[in-house]
């Protein structure tokens, strides 16, 4: 691990750009890093349906199965961003990348039906457990990495484009994952994934370093090394409790859209990929103009809690129409999905500033731990709501956590 360490530390090509133009060098590898988590993370979802039938699981063990590297990135969150504020960007990125991807390659190799074999979905399980474990790491490094880079009036839109980085990795996995796993099973899956991860990490190796001394948000927040740790602040915990809440129509959307059309309205697979791929596209839009805005003044918590509202309603219309035809429905959820993917970029920054430079991964640890436990519970949750309600009932229920995040949320301190 040593050896590996003062390899990553090796400065491979420096930039010949100056600072102010290798930040833009810097937030690109961020979208890379995260995209390529994103495209494993938002995009097995999308393949739910064929992922069911392959390994042949019911619908409460896919549950289980697409919220298992959820859990993983839950329980590493914390520890990952502890990490990378000890040790550094960009050799956190680069061990949580080459893992992940060789943790994808094994599932690959072990995991996959072979003929009318299916391995345990148990196994399955575990090994998406640890790809989360692994990829949490990409979360706290990357965001921390872009963070350094910018400065106040820019952090808001770095930060959005970096999360777009989600729902594009997610685009990109919906629309490639389905038609390798149709003639090629899920082996070609797991290898193209594995592929996206050691990509991202030569672009790290090659081209991401350490911020300077003088890099803005190090050198404007010098005395936050003295501000109590993100851990034991109150503020910091309402507002990554808040987000996870706003993360439960996001996530049963890109999980359980395609099985709602698919059961309820008996959707093609065509309609089902478009549906996800159009909210992946639009969320990221909505983060870059939301990301805008907040630099320009607006108030980011302020922000949070008016996308909260639009997302609550989004989704209880989504529930009040659930029986109405396949394409009105499908409209409904892309809206749901999309208002509940417009605050991530904004909620990043914010929690971030608020700890400061020498605990922002700390902060984006914590922020990522709630995100990604609700991730998780989601997918799990809502096959046992479903299975003694109904699909109205359960979209009800998602638009109820996210009403729930508006007055969880902060309250701004002071207007910017």
């Amino acid at each position: 691990m040593s050896s590996f360490l003062r390899f990553s530390a090796l400065p491979a090509f420096l930039p010949s750009q100056s600072e102010r133009h290798y930040r833009w060098t810097v937030l690109a590898i961020g979208v890379a890093a995260q995209a390529s988590f994103a495209a494993a993370f938002s995009g097995l979802p999308v393949t739910g349906v064929l992922m069911r039938n392959a390994y042949q699981m019911t619908t409460t063990q896919l549950g289980l199965v697409l919220g298992c590297m959820a859990l993983g990135v839950t329980f590493s969150e914390v520890f990952w961003g502890l990490v990378t504020d000890k040790y550094g960007d960009r050799k956190v990125l680069l061990t949580g990348l080459l893992s992940t991807g060789l943790a994808l390659f094994g599932l690959g190799v072990f995991e996959v039906p072979q003929g009318v074999h299916a391995p345990s979905y148990l196994h399955l399980c575990m090994g998406l457990v640890l790809v989360g474990l692994l990829g949490g790491s990409v979360n706290s490094s990357s965001g921390r990495a872009i963070m350094g880079w910018f400065n106040d009036g820019q952090r808001g839109l770095a930060m959005s484009i970096r999360q777009t980085a989600v729902p594009a990795g997610g685009a990109i996995g919906a629309a490639l994952l389905p038609m390798l796993a149709q003639p090629w099973g899920f082996r070609a899956v797991f290898f193209a994934l594995a592929a996206l991860c050691v990509f991202s990490a030569l672009l790290t190796w090659l081209w991401l370093h350490e911020p300077t001394a003088s890099a803005p948000f190090r050198s404007n927040h010098g005395a936050a090394s003295v501000d109590p740790s993100p851990l034991y602040r109150m503020d910091v915990w309402r507002l990554a409790i808040a987000c996870g809440l706003l993360t439960a129509p996001q996530i049963s959307v890109l999980a359980f859209g395609g099985v709602f059309l698919q059961d309820m309205k008996s959707a093609s697979l065509p309609l089902i990929a478009g549906v996800i791929v159009m909210v992946q596209v639009t969320g990221s839009i909505a983060r870059i103009v939301i990301g805008q805005r907040s630099d320009r003044g607006a108030d980011r918590r302020a922000l949070l809690r008016s996308i909260g509202l639009l997302a609550a309603s989004a989704t209880a219309c989504t529930a009040l129409f659930a029986n109405a035809n396949a394409y009105c429905t499908a409209m409904l959820l892309c809206l749901s999905g999309l208002t509940a993917s417009a605050w991530h970029g904004v909620a990043y920054t914010e929690i971030a500033i608020m700890a400061g430079p020498m605990r922002a991964g700390t902060a984006l640890g914590i922020m990522g731990m709630t995100i990604f436990a609700s991730a998780f519970l989601t997918p799990v949750l809502i096959p046992f709501i479903l299975s003694s309600t109904s699909w109205p009932i359960t979209w009800g229920v998602i638009a109820a956590a996210a009403l729930l995040a508006v007055p969880i949320a902060p309250k701004s301190l002071s207007p910017r």
